[in-house]
């Protein structure tokens, strides 16, 4: 029976695994599983949590504290004998409890600026969270892209290599039947030497591209990860019909460089004016309560002959009635002279204010600047595209030409492969020009405030 167990797990185990191994990942699986275990976005992750947890300590500074104590301790050494009049050594026990609060009523509104602070500050961590995001996901796509483009690079050679191989054949019947010369073999025989190279060299990018990606995941076994085989059309956007005008007005209201720069320009005005508070008298108010009993002998004098004599301890519950105490009031402390550091604090901060008062107009300049790049990048891939096709289409008719010319032996060897060349190059030139296109494309519909996870790719 354990033998059959065992057997069993190991089908089931190696069925796992070959699913495992012939698993395509799609673009939106990378992207997702990017945002799932990518590094940088758990410790972006992580700074959200930790501004919470500083939220929560900014509330509890206007909640009062509540403290309880107690101690209990021995003593032993000489005390007066009320009998004998002598000093004698004797060892009791003493204990005390309390219960203390208080509460802060003003310290220069410090408490609700720091409160203030606190969720500025967590919806920082929210920005930084979400450009974290988005630079990962955008980062992948490209990656994923890559990998595309290198397979259709290949196939492009691969088809080519195909052809040549056909021509090859074809050249030697015809160099059989007289046609053609012998030496138009060697030739054809060097082209197709020649892509075969060019294969191994595209079979490499691939690979590369493909573990490039793999590393990027974290998936650990880079070599058998592999992305799913689809064709990418290129997608259609109205994107470019839009003004740079437009798209720069919303890129700064959606992108999170901008949202950041003002979030830590605001935390640096709060900054101050929480420097500032330190001006300011600070007022609290306590409340204690307090009692205490002793296990040492009391002494009881007798009222007609006013002699004194030892009894034990009273009752421990009539001890902690009895010496029942409470205690309040109110505390204001008034800062008159602390060697320039409220000062220098407040100098510190206006500095920073002005710091990142430079940081927001450079944040904004740069999202000027890149998305005028991005919109002109976006404008000449177009471009490029649309030429890459013309060009596809003029060589692929000079091709046919060249070749019907090279079947009736009007043409050699050499010039039939140059222009076969030249249709190999436009066609790869037309695959890169297409997904530079389509990057292109979506990296400017991000600026225009389009969330990458909305956008079809």
């Amino acid at each position: 029976m354990k033998v059959k167990i065992s057997i069993i797990c190991c089908v089931l185990f190696g069925m796992l695994s070959t699913q495992a191994q012939d698993k395509k990942w799609t673009l939106r699986e990378c992207v997702e599983y990017a945002l799932e275990n990518n590094i940088t976005i758990k410790q972006s992750a992580l700074n959200l949590e930790a501004a919470e947890i500083d939220r929560s300590d900014a509330m509890g500074n206007f909640l009062p504290s509540l403290n309880a104590n107690a101690g209990n301790s021995w003593s032993s050494g000489l005390r007066p004998d009320p009998i004998s009049g002598t000093n004698s050594n004797q060892t009791f026990r003493s204990s005390n409890y309390g219960l203390n609060s208080g509460v802060t009523l003003f310290d220069g509104l410090r408490n609700i600026r720091q409160f203030q602070r606190a969720k500025m500050n967590k919806l920082l961590s929210q920005y930084n969270l979400g450009k974290s995001k988005d630079d990962i996901a955008l980062f992948i796509a490209n990656s994923y892209l890559q990998v595309l483009l290198n397979k259709e690079s290949l196939k492009v050679i691969e088809k080519q290599h195909d052809i040549t191989l056909e021509q090859l054949k074809r050249t030697k019947d015809l160099v059989e039947a007289g046609v053609l010369p012998e030496g138009d073999i060697f030739e054809i025989e060097a082209t197709s030497a020649d892509e075969l190279t060019r294969i191994v060299q595209a079979q490499n990018a691939v690979l590369i591209a493909r573990v490039g990606l793999a590393q990027t995941l974290l998936i650990k076994d880079y070599e058998k990860f592999d992305i799913a085989e689809q064709k990418y059309l290129v997608p259609s956007t109205n994107i470019l019909n839009k003004s740079i005008e437009e798209i720069r007005s919303t890129a700064r209201e959606s992108r999170y460089e901008v949202q950041i720069a003002e979030q830590n320009k605001l935390l640096a005005e709060k900054d101050l004016q929480i420097a500032k508070g330190a001006y300011y008298p600070s007022l609290s108010a306590s409340l204690g309560l307090g009692t205490s009993e002793s296990g040492a002998d009391r002494v009881i004098f007798d009222e007609i002959t006013g002699e004194g004599s030892l009894t034990g301890p009273p009752d421990f519950f009539d001890q902690i009635s009895d010496n029942y105490g409470l205690n309040y009031g109110v505390s204001l402390s008034i800062p008159l002279f602390n060697g320039f550091g409220t000062r220098n604090s407040v100098k510190r901060s206006k500095i920073n204010v002005k710091r990142t008062a430079f940081q927001l107009e450079q944040a904004e300049l740069d999202l000027d600047s890149n998305v005028y790049q991005a919109y002109v990048d976006a404008k000449g891939s177009a471009e490029a595209y649309e030429a890459s096709l013309v060009a596809v289409k003029a060589q692929e008719r000079a091709y046919e030409y060249a070749k019907d010319r090279y079947d009736v032996g009007r043409t050699n060897a050499f010039d039939f492969s140059q222009s076969k060349f030249r249709l190999e190059n436009a066609q790869s030139n037309e695959v890169q020009a297409k997904f530079d296109y389509i990057f292109k494309i979506k990296v400017l519909e991000l600026f225009f405030g389009i969330k990458l996870a909305d956008i079809k790719l």
